[in-house]
């Protein structure tokens, strides 16, 4: 795989105390297999979609119990300068620079709206080896209560281009690096409920949203939003048995034009 630019997504993860629990959650409703568990890295498991990993599990280490949520991870080549970064930016590291093995390094962040995400510097291990198919990584949009502060952060952190959707009742900006857009940005307003906080929220594709979203409530997770058709394909947001929240996307269904964007 090509090395990926600075700021792109490029892994995700999530801690569930019930390990086996996620993985028959996540086995019925995005198709995935699983690895064996890594018991010198915390039983990390890896999660595959026909065979090619796109994103992993892990049970949290002592003292981390608690709700479980998806961690998305940017590329970096050098975590040590990008976490540099994050503090001068004004958001907070909450784990320095780890090198994993040879896998790669790894960082977790916080940034000022208190959104948690982590930064991958790769090493034989470097990221998603699919996206954009079924049971893969899509796209992710980091939910924040302060977009005044996320945002010169995210400029700050990563080379990239702003553009603000013209559209006076949402808040939403996107960011590119050159060209496709690889990262949105939603403002979190009144219908989150205040105990909820800023997150990353990572998009699986599915085949079929609406038989996606069927599975996943059968299986005990909630509807938070959808399923609707937009110009980039049907989705839905959902928070799995576990908590974690995630939205799944029909990326050939699609309705409409795309919004319109300016350049900030």
């Amino acid at each position: 795989m090509a090395v990926q630019p600075e700021g792109t997504p490029i892994w995700a993860d999530a801690m569930f105390t019930d390990l086996e629990g996620a993985k028959r959650f996540y086995g019925e409703v995005l198709g995935w297999t699983f690895g064996e568990s890594a018991a010198e890295y915390g039983s990390y498991t890896q999660a595959y979609a026909d065979g090619r990993a796109v994103a992993a599990v892990v049970p949290p280490m002592p003292g981390q119990e608690g709700q479980s949520r998806w961690c998305l991870y940017f590329a970096s080549p050098d975590a040590s300068a990008a976490a540099a970064r994050v503090t001068e930016a004004g958001g907070e590291v909450l784990l320095e620079p780890m090198r994993v093995g040879d896998f790669g390094t790894m960082c977790l962040a916080r940034e000022p709206g208190g959104a948690v995400f982590g930064i991958w510097q790769g090493g034989v291990h470097e990221g998603f080896e699919a996206v954009a198919v079924p049971g893969a990584y899509c796209w992710a949009e980091v939910y924040t209560r302060d977009p005044e502060r996320t945002d010169p952060f995210l400029t700050s952190l990563f080379p990239y281009r702003m553009k603000r959707m013209d559209d006076e009742g949402v808040d939403f900006a996107v960011f590119d690096l050159g060209q496709d857009p690889v990262l949105g940005r939603m403002r979190m307003t009144g219908e989150f409920p205040p105990e909820v906080p800023s997150y990353v929220n990572v998009y699986f594709t599915v085949p079929d949203c609406d038989v996606a979203v069927a599975r996943a409530v059968e299986l005990g997770a909630v509807l938070r939003f959808g399923p609707m058709t937009s110009p980039f394909g049907r989705f839905a947001a959902l928070s799995d048995p576990q908590g974690a929240n995630f939205s799944v996307i029909d990326v050939t269904t699609t309705e409409g034009d795309g919004p319109a964007l300016t350049e900030v």
